[in-house]
C-alpha cells in the first residue's frame, strides 16, 4: 500500500523534522546528507512545500537521533496484541498487573501534587 501525501498533511511534518534537526544541532545539509538526500529536498519538507514519504520521514528522524516508531490502524481499533497477552494471563497474574498499575497511577499522582506544590 502506497500513502499518498494528503493523510500525512494532518501531521505537521515540517515542524517534526526541522524540530529532530534543531534539537540533533543539525543543519539542514548535514541532515541531508546523513539521510541520503539534498539540502533543497529538506527545505521543501520542512517548509511543507511537499511531504516526504513516511519511510523517508522515518529515515530523516533516525538521522536526528529520534527513534520514529510508527504504528498506522484505524482510530477506533483497539490494540489486539496487548488484550491477548492480557487475556493470556493467570488470574492471579491479571490481579498482580492491575495492583502495579493502580501503584503506578498513585506515585504518578503524588509526584504531579508534589510538582505542583513546589
Amino acid at each position: 500500500m502506497t500513502l499518498r501525501a494528503g493523510p500525512l498533511r494532518r501531521l505537521d511534518t515540517g515542524a517534526l523534522i526541522a524540530a529532530a534537526r534543531t534539537a540533533a544541532g543539525m543543519t539542514q545539509s548535514a541532515l541531508a546528507a546523513a539521510a541520503g538526500t539534498t539540502q533543497s529536498a529538506v527545505s521543501r519538507w520542512e517548509s511543507t512545500a511537499d511531504v516526504p514519504r513516511i519511510d523517508r520521514l522515518a529515515g530523516l528522524l533516525t538521522a536526528c537521533g529520534v527513534e520514529a516508531d510508527l504504528v498506522f490502524r484505524r482510530h477506533d481499533d483497539v490494540d489486539r496484541a496487548q488484550i491477548r497477552a492480557h487475556l493470556a494471563l493467570s488470574p492471579r497474574q491479571r490481579l498482580e498487573a492491575l495492583r502495579n498499575t493502580a501503584a503506578l497511577r498513585h506515585r504518578a499522582r503524588a509526584a504531579r501534587t508534589r510538582a505542583v506544590r513546589s
